[in-house]
């Protein structure tokens, strides 16, 4: 199975971080060039090196950004709910559909 980074959510949430704080302030802080950080904005795939500092600045997994780690995600939010003996499983089946539906229209505004 081949996996892929999603660029566009990638520099999306670096940018949403950042603010309005400067690239080179930001880039200094981060320990990547600012050139590289502007690339990496404009939804550029980086090196490796600097791919794990953002994601280490960002606070995520380094692979938050893989095409496969959102299903990964509904999947164990899905699995959780399941498993939690305090809910009704008619309210936890509930849920999950709003979840799955949910995650099925960002699905399709993505594709858009």
């Amino acid at each position: 199975m081949s996996t892929s980074l999603d660029t566009l959510r990638f520099s999306e949430m670096i940018k949403s971080k950042r603010g309005s704080k400067g690239l080179r302030t930001l880039s200094s802080e981060i320990g990547v060039s600012a050139s590289t950080l502007s690339r990496v904005e404009q939804g550029n795939l980086p090196d490796i090196d600097t791919y794990l500092k953002l994601c280490d600045w960002l606070g995520v997994s380094s692979d938050y950004f893989t095409n496969n780690a959102v299903q990964d995600v509904q999947s164990e939010v899905i699995a959780h709910l399941r498993a939690d003996k305090s809910l009704p499983s008619s309210t936890s089946e509930a849920l999950i559909q709003m979840i799955n539906l949910a995650y099925a229209s960002a699905t399709r505004e993505d594709q858009i």
